[in-house]
């Protein structure tokens, strides 16, 4: 498995970003989570219980606790308060990546080669927009890939433009925990739990908003995406 040093993984930008109102609520609150030493993997907005603004960080080596979680989600709060992209009373849910965790940099790509991901990406790749196979690491400005559902006439092997991918994430499998376990003894930063294991607790965020024209006509507010 190969592990970034501290000048490679503060050097590691994300290559697979939100868009729409969670690209704003990154923009706002990713200074705050560097500060405090964490990086951010992933927002997510979704209808949730009306309203839902999903965080994930975790510290540059890929741990993360519910310490964390808690300072990130103390930190982040009063940013989001300031600048108030979401004109919605919202949820906030601050939490590790989980073990079947997004892969958003090119050091996440290359550190968890040789398992099972899967990757969905904004235009078509040798003819599909969806991909599911063991990881080979990055080259190029690419992640490797080696297709477990390729067909007979189909190439096994491909390369994909990390900025042409909407989404990555890891498969949950034995190997994966298991390698989980492993790093633990070893001293290494472990896969993490599922998300939902390591989280500050949800906060609800109150606001006091006027009529606005999309809850008049009983609409969801049109940035807000239902969690895949």
């Amino acid at each position: 498995m190969n592990e970034p040093n501290a000048s490679e993984q503060d050097n590691d930008p994300r290559l697979v970003v939100e868009s729409g109102v969670a690209a704003r609520v990154a923009a706002i609150i990713e200074p705050a989570i560097v500060d405090l030493g964490y990086r951010l993997v992933r927002v997510r907005v979704t209808g949730q219980n009306g309203c839902t603004v999903q965080i994930m960080a975790e510290r540059p080596d890929g741990t993360m606790n519910v310490e964390g979680c808690e300072e990130v989600s103390q930190a982040v709060s009063p940013a989001l308060d300031v600048d108030d992209p979401i004109q919605v009373a919202y949820h906030l849910e601050v939490s590790s990546p989980g073990i079947d965790r997004p892969l958003v940099r090119a050091g996440d790509f290359a550190r968890w080669a040789g398992h099972l991901a899967k990757i969905d990406t904004e235009a078509p790749v040798a003819g599909r927009k969806r991909f599911r196979g063991i990881l080979l690491g990055v080259e190029g400005g690419n992640a490797l890939l080696a297709r477990d559902d390729a067909k007979t006439e189909e190439e096994r092997h491909v390369a994909i433009p990390m900025g042409l991918i909407a989404d990555a994430r890891l498969v949950l499998t034995d190997a994966l925990v298991t390698e989980s376990l492993r790093r633990g003894k070893a001293g290494l930063p472990p896969a993490m739990p599922p998300a939902e294991d390591i989280a500050a607790p949800p906060k609800g965020r109150k606001k006091s908003l006027g009529p606005r024209p999309d809850k008049i006509r009983g609409q969801t507010p049109p940035d807000t995406t239902e969690e895949e």
